[in-house]
């Protein structure tokens, strides 16, 4: 089981103002301690999700979070950012850890599936996400269960990420038993940002 306090996996909004988001994220990376920033942006517009790379990772290389972009490899390179989060499991894996070298972060999403995560371990992923882990509309409906992340912590060695529909008591419960938290759109929408993240993860602050 995992014995220290789990780290922090920010994730950004779907769509970013640029005129008051970087101090918006300024303020939350200055309440709480974050391990990784995850650019996951909705717009397919590149010129778009280039500014808005730059400008995550002005504000976290600052703090010295490392910075990850989803599935858009190309800005990995070319936006000095520290890697890339897959969403499709360990589909692409074994290839874009050739092409971006073995310091680059390579993430991967696997649902509630522990045989994608087994995959994506095996193909080189720094880490593997489960989630939903709270009840959310969207997708199947079905959630990462507990006992998933129980039983990876114990048997797997690559590091373990609990993300989506994040609460409270969630934390509380997953805690012993996962490496990472990623939480965001629990956050962004309400008035304060920074207050919001330290209510959530009261149980590990």
């Amino acid at each position: 089981m995992s014995q220290e306090r789990p780290q922090i996996n920010l994730i950004t909004p779907p769509m970013i103002d640029l005129s008051t988001f970087p101090d918006q994220l300024a303020r939350v990376m200055d309440a709480v301690e974050i391990a990784c920033l995850r650019v996951a942006l909705a717009t397919r517009d590149a010129d778009d999700i280039g500014r808005a790379a730059d400008a995550c990772r002005l504000i976290a290389h600052a703090r010295d979070v490392a910075v990850v972009i989803e599935n858009h490899v190309a800005f990995v390179e070319r936006h000095g950012l520290d890697g890339l989060h897959l969403t499709d499991g360990a589909r692409q894996l074994r290839t874009l850890r050739k092409d971006l070298g073995p310091d680059a972060i390579l993430g991967s999403f696997c649902g509630v599936t522990r045989h994608e995560g087994m995959n994506a371990g095996e193909a080189g992923a720094d880490y593997v996400a489960f989630g939903p882990v709270g009840a959310s509309p969207l997708g199947s409906g079905e959630t990462a269960p507990h006992d998933l992340f129980q039983w990876w912590s114990e048997m797997i060695e690559v590091p373990v990420m609990a993300e989506g529909a994040l609460t409270l008591a969630l934390v509380e419960s997953l805690a012993p038993v996962t490496d990472f938290f990623a939480p965001g759109p629990e956050i962004w929408t309400a008035e304060d940002p920074a207050t919001a993240l330290k209510a959530l993860l009261a149980p590990i602050l």
